[in-house]
């Protein structure tokens, strides 16, 4: 075989190997990859199925704890009607007591707040202010009506205006009485009071002496409430907020006694 032709057909095979080796590992990379994108696809496919898993086991407990509750309220239901001796008649005569003794409540509170506004129209809306919030009458001092700065002693303008309050705070015996002394946010620490909590306890105190020991006041239907800092009115950025801040409230409440007593004969 003529040399050179020889040497043609050598190249061509090894050329025909090569290129079928290159082909091939080529096709075994690309497969493998595949193989690979199939396993990571099945973990992830895998940890989904399990997180379903667990979300439906979770579903099912709570509904389980759902449908006891809701067995447990049916049962206390059934168990109340069972146990109650009420007629129809009796029902209705039971609402129809609590649905009067509201209306003198709300008339009693109608006719205290009309009262206190007669009695202290003389007081300067800026020392002074009375006003209902849920279902009781508050009757709100400023500090400089009461009390000179860090100090429990009532000023003497301040025993007048307690004398006028007390005059019509003991014609009614269907109300209870809370003091709740309140301050600013500036810290206060002498001698006598360690904090605000002490300021604001301490001017609480010294009105219900006033009220009960000076002017009559029933100590039995009052209490003494110190609140410092932690329920202001206004933001304490400003003089104006921490003044309306340091105040004194009067909180009356009307004796619900009758009421519960007729909501739970």
């Amino acid at each position: 075989m003529n040399s050179k032709l020889y040497t043609l057909i050598l190249y061509i095979l090894v050329a025909g190997i090569v290129f079928t080796s290159c082909v091939s590992s080529k096709k075994y990379a690309a497969s493998q990859a595949k193989v690979n994108k199939l396993q990571k696809d099945s973990a992830n496919t895998l940890e989904q199925l399990n997180y379903c898993y667990t979300n439906i086991g979770n579903i099912s407990s709570e509904k389980l704890n759902l449908q006891t509750k809701y067995d447990s309220i049916q049962n206390e239901m059934i168990m109340f009607i069972k146990s109650s001796n009420l007629t129809i008649n009796d029902q209705a005569m039971r609402i129809k007591g609590l649905n009067s003794l509201v209306f003198a409540q709300k008339e009693m509170l109608s006719k205290l707040i009309n009262s206190l506004d007669d009695a202290l129209t003389h007081y300067d809306a800026a020392d002074l202010s009375v006003y209902t919030k849920d279902g009781q009458v508050y009757v709100s001092l400023e500090e400089k009506l009461l009390f000179k700065p860090g100090s429990d002693v009532v000023d003497v303008k301040g025993k007048e205006a307690l004398k006028i309050l007390a005059g019509v705070l003991n014609t009614s015996n269907d109300i209870t009485v809370m003091i709740e002394g309140h301050t600013d946010d500036i810290a206060i620490s002498t001698y006598k009071y360690k904090d605000n909590w002490d300021l604001s306890t301490a001017r609480a105190t010294s009105i219900v002496r006033i009220l009960t020991n000076e002017f009559g006041f029933d100590p039995s239907r009052i209490t003494a409430s110190g609140r410092g800092k932690f329920q202001p009115i206004k933001i304490n950025d400003t003089l104006e907020g921490r003044a309306a801040n340091r105040r004194t409230e009067i909180i009356l409440t009307p004796n619900l006694e009758d009421l519960f007593r007729v909501i739970y004969q």
